[in-house]
């Protein structure tokens, strides 16, 4: 794909829905006893891989577009699928599914595709293998493929180095099955999407400070769940209708969990002309409207406990600080290392190459702003959050922009470029 500077941004887009919930519900209303309807399903790749995985082992799901449907079988009605699960390019898929298996009567491989091999299982394997999961690494380095074979599994009190949701779900998810309580303790709050859900489904789960408790459970039940849209694909537009000169956009249903909000805590710490508007909650998660113009920004610093909340959308926060008044410095974000591709490398090198005035540091960079960027050819390495950050930082820098590898957004965002495409004044 090619970008060229724009005039401005105007306009409504309505994002699609989170890919987290998304995953969450369709594994939840899989092991739970009737029937999970599901608006708004995220019909990315990666949330059509969770789909494909449950429909192997058994479970029937009617994937209308507007509406999936989950006929779930209760919490032992899953049954051994007939080859290896594919999770694609999903690293949640991958996590959260594997507690879930450890606690199944039977065994299985998970795998997925190259990215997906090379990201770290160890994470997952520690804790599981802690409750007494049989899960091993069948290349021995700690990534997938993944041979697990289903066990009686015990309570533990784990303490997480990192604040990882996907690392807790997975836990609080064999934590269903294990014979005794089980606490999950992290430095700071991850996102708490798969605790809200689970209390929608029936399980007893609470949060004690920075510590997630599950009691095991007898039975799930079916709901109906209302996916709001995704802040992490909603930042590319907050982004960009700040970065490009002249632009307003109003970005409909957006959800505003404060576990993954913190977008919107950097936004106004720079400056930004940013006003959430028809706020509402659903489900318990909350959702907002949000409307972004226009305006001078100026550095912060990012770093600490925000960082959890904001994790994904560092990259465009990092394109959106080359356009701001003054220094950016990003800490303790040592986890883009480990994403879909190194995020960390990735900016540094790509927002140098546009002329950026971009140092990296250990675990994060400096940005020092205001400094003209031109366009480049950018390889996004197949990572779908790099593409999109990509296509916004052209839109402000001078002559051309190709990405390469920009299909990947249909990983979480199919109809990105057209719906940024439609904003061009």
């Amino acid at each position: 794909m090619k970008f060229s500077k724009v005039n401005g941004l105007r306009g409504e887009v309505l994002v699609p829905g989170d890919k987290s919930i998304s995953h969450r519900s369709v594994m939840f209303g899989s092991i739970a006893k009737g029937t999970t309807e599901i608006y708004n399903y995220l019909q990315g790749a990666d949330c059509l891989s969770t789909i494909s995985c449950f429909r192997k082992m058994g479970i029937h799901i009617e994937n209308e577009g507007d509406k999936v449907l989950v006929h779930g079988k209760g919490m032992h009605g899953l049954r051994r699928p007939e080859g290896v699960l594919d999770c694609g390019n999903s690293g949640t898929t991958t996590r959260l599914i594997s507690g879930i298996l450890a606690a199944q009567d039977f065994d299985v491989t998970l795998t997925g595709d190259a990215s997906i091999q090379k990201r770290p299982m160890k994470r997952i394997m520690e804790p599981l293998s802690l409750m007494g999961a049989d899960i091993t690494s069948i290349g021995g380095n700690g990534c997938a493929p993944l041979r697990i074979v289903g066990k009686e599994l015990h309570g533990i009190h784990y303490t997480s180095r990192v604040a990882s949701a996907q690392v807790k779900s997975a836990i609080l998810l064999a934590g269903l099955y294990a014979d005794k309580e089980t606490q999950v303790t992290e430095p700071y709050v991850s996102r708490n999407h798969s605790e809200i859900l689970l209390k929608y489904f029936g399980a007893d789960v609470k949060t004690v400070d920075t510590t997630a408790v599950v009691q095991p459970a007898q039975e799930l039940y079916g709901n109906v769940v209302r996916v709001p849209g995704d802040i992490s694909s909603a930042a590319f537009f907050i982004c960009a209708g700040l970065m490009v000169p002249d632009s307003e956009i109003l970005i409909r249903n957006v959800g505003i969990n404060p576990t993954r909000s913190g977008i919107l805590e950097v936004c106004k710490a720079m400056g930004a002309d940013l006003t959430v508007v028809h706020t509402y909650d659903g489900d318990g998660e909350p959702a907002a409207d949000i409307l972004v113009r226009s305006c001078a920004l100026h550095g912060t610093v990012i770093e600490g406990a925000v960082i959890p909340a904001l994790i994904d959308e560092l990259p465009v926060i990092a394109a959106m600080a080359c356009f701001a008044e003054g220094e950016t410095v990003i800490k303790d974000a040592t986890e883009l290392k480990v994403k879909e591709s190194n995020r960390l490398e990735v900016m540094v090198t790509s927002l140098q190459a546009m002329g950026a005035d971009v140092t990296g540091t250990e675990d994060g960079m400096i940005i020092r702003g205001k400094k003209k960027l031109h366009g480049a050819v950018i390889d996004s390495h197949l990572d779908h959050r790099i593409a999109m950050t990509f296509a916004v930082a052209g839109l402000c820098a001078d002559g051309e922009t190709q990405v390469l590898g920009a299909e990947c957004v249909n990983i979480s965002y199919p109809a990105f470029y057209r719906d940024l495409e439609r904003l061009v004044k």
